[in-house]
């Protein structure tokens, strides 16, 4: 058995395949980060063409490299949202045409739970149930996976997911989209001597806000602008932000796991990869008796892996869904017992 992953959410375009007991054969992904770098951040309309232009050629060096033919392929599983809609059109309407020609099911895939399945990815799996914590560019999210395909939201981003907020605080000291990983490399050399808030960190659910600290940074800037070109004063900006933010993550992922009373944790999507986060919640949930699992780096970011993983399950749960009815926007009027 296998699935042919396409993700093409945002600007990333990825192909990949799965093949039953042995796994991803190969995960082939083209990044535009240097394209979007100009601008601060992704231009929609470039990232659908770019989307366009690659997606053919990498299908078939995919195949190439991996010595499959077509014909061998038995279902393919794309990204149906959320994301941009223009690029995740460009991953429909060639997984719909392929799937017509060769007479194969097309299964559309949620971009979120494909992200909370990568944890399946790695060796030492997490256990039924387990909390997720998705948190990447686009969203920041605490689910409880109950069993594949039941999820329940308990909380998430009223405003910026984790990584806007890095991409979009990055931007205000002069460093280039995208920015959390440049953040995460300036933090190393920076010292605590600003204090940020942590917004609503205690507030009686699991939700997250970034938007009101980026608020307060750009402030902090303003009133600092003299400083701001300082190498290590940028440095102390963006060690208090990244401690920030990691606070806040840890502080509800933990809340979770003791009021639902759940032993296991995993963390997903670009957010991550961040190295503190992943060793303070380890030290965290040791000292708690709980386990934290943490996506391969490889798949943190947008990936056709996860894609083809999720669609591998469907189809082998026989779950054949060859039209989008997927429609699932990150507002706050979701229900936290609402599925996927």
């Amino acid at each position: 058995m296998i699935i042919l992953g396409i993700e093409t959410s945002c600007d990333e375009t990825s192909i990949s395949l799965y093949k039953n007991k042995k796994g991803i054969i190969i995960n082939n992904t083209y990044s535009q980060a240097k394209i979007h770098s100009p601008y601060g951040g992704i231009v929609p309309i470039i990232a659908s063409r770019y989307h366009s232009k690659k997606i053919i050629p990498l299908i078939k060096d995919t195949l190439k490299k991996t010595k499959i033919k077509f014909k061998y392929i038995n279902a393919i599983a794309f990204t149906a949202g959320p994301g941009l809609s223009s690029s995740l059109l460009i991953g429909a309407t060639v997984a719909k045409t392929l799937a017509f020609i060769y007479k194969i099911p097309a299964i559309p895939i949620n971009h979120i739970e494909g992200h909370i399945m990568s944890i399946m990815l790695i060796k030492n799996k997490p256990k039924f149930p387990f909390i997720s914590l998705i948190a990447s560019g686009g969203h920041t999210l605490l689910v409880i996976v109950e069993k594949y395909g039941k999820y329940k939201i308990i909380g998430y981003s009223l405003d910026d997911s984790a990584g806007e907020a890095f991409d979009k605080i990055a931007n205000l000291i002069g460093l280039k989209y995208p920015g959390g990983y440049k953040i995460s490399q300036l933090a190393r050399y920076g010292k605590n001597k600003i204090q940020f808030p942590r917004p609503i960190i205690y507030k009686n659910n699991f939700n997250f806000s970034f938007s009101g600290l980026k608020t307060h940074i750009y402030y902090f800037i303003k009133k600092n602008i003299n400083k701001i070109n300082q190498h290590q004063f940028k440095c102390n900006i963006c060690y208090s932000l990244e401690k920030s933010i990691i606070d806040i993550l840890i502080y509800k992922s933990i809340k979770a796991l003791k009021t639902f009373n759940i032993n296991h944790l995993a963390i997903v999507g670009g957010v991550s990869a961040n190295k503190k986060l992943r060793k303070k919640m380890k030290k965290i949930t040791k000292k708690i008796n709980k386990k934290v699992f943490f996506t391969k780096k490889k798949f943190c970011t947008d990936n056709a892996a996860m894609i083809a993983y999720t669609g591998f399950i469907k189809f082998k749960k026989n779950i054949h869904i060859s039209k989008n009815n997927i429609k699932i926007n990150i507002k706050p009027k979701w229900n936290i017992n609402e599925k996927f």
